[in-house]
C-alpha cells in the first residue's frame, strides 16, 4: 500500500521546457538589471549638472565616467537580452516542429495501414468498374436524351415487333387445343324411382272430372 501511494506520477515537464523557463527568468532578471541602470544613469546626468552648475567640474566629470561604464553595461545588457530572447525562441520553435513531426509520423502510421487494406489491384479494379459504371450511364444519358438515328430507331421497333410476337406465341401455347369433332349433347338427368309414382298419381287426378 505504501509502495503505491508513494510512486510518483510522471512529470509532462520536458527538459525543453525547463530550458525556456530558466530563460525566460534570465531574461527577467536582465531587463529589472537594465531599468535599474537607465535609472542610475538618468540619476547621474542630472546630479553631473548640478555639480557643473555649483562648479565642482572635476566631480562632475569623474560622475559622467561611471555614466559611461554604466551605458556599456546597459550595452551588453541589451545584447545579452536580444541573445535569451533568440534562444528562447528557437526553443519554443523547435516544440512546435517536434509536434509537427509527431503529427505527420502518425499521419504516415495511418496512411500505410489503410494502403495495406487496399492493394493497388484492387484499387485498380474498382477505377475500371467505375469507368464502366460511368460508360454505360452515358449510353443511358444519351438514349434517354433521344440522341438515336433513324437505324437506331428502325433497330428499336424490330426487337419490340420480335418481343411482342414472341409474347403472343407464349400466351398461345398455353392455351388448350380446340377438339376437331363436335362435342355431344348432354344427355337428361334420370329422375328418381321415388318422385315417378307421385307424379303418375298428380296426373291421375287432374284427368278426373269434376
Amino acid at each position: 500500500m505504501g509502495s503505491l501511494f508513494s510512486k510518483k506520477k510522471e512529470s509532462r515537464i520536458t527538459e525543453q521546457d525547463k530550458a525556456i523557463l530558466q530563460l525566460k527568468k534570465q531574461r527577467d532578471q536582465l531587463k529589472q538589471y537594465s531599468k535599474r541602470i537607465q535609472l542610475s544613469l538618468e540619476k547621474d546626468r542630472q546630479l553631473a549638472k548640478t555639480l557643473l552648475h555649483s562648479g565642482q567640474k572635476s566631480r562632475a566629470k569623474l560622475l559622467l565616467k561611471k555614466k559611461r561604464f554604466q551605458e556599456q553595461l546597459l550595452t551588453r545588457t541589451e545584447g545579452m537580452l536580444d541573445n535569451i530572447e533568440q534562444m528562447t525562441h528557437d526553443l519554443e520553435f523547435a516544440q512546435v516542429e517536434m509536434k509537427v513531426l509527431d503529427g505527420l509520423k502518425d499521419g504516415n502510421a495511418a496512411l500505410k495501414k489503410m494502403h495495406d487494406l487496399v492493394s493497388i489491384d484492387e484499387i485498380e479494379r474498382i477505377m475500371d468498374e467505375t469507368q464502366e459504371g460511368i460508360e454505360k450511364q452515358k449510353e443511358i444519358d444519351d438514349l434517354l436524351s433521344g440522341q438515336l438515328t433513324s437505324e437506331d430507331e428502325d433497330a428499336v421497333l424490330a426487337e419490340l415487333d420480335a418481343l411482342v410476337a414472341a409474347e403472343d406465341a407464349e400466351r398461345e401455347a398455353k392455351l388448350p387445343d380446340v377438339p376437331a369433332e363436335p362435342l355431344p349433347e348432354p344427355e337428361p338427368e334420370a329422375e328418381p324411382a321415388a318422385e315417378r309414382p307421385k307424379r303418375e298419381r298428380n296426373s291421375e287426378k287432374v284427368a278426373l272430372p269434376a
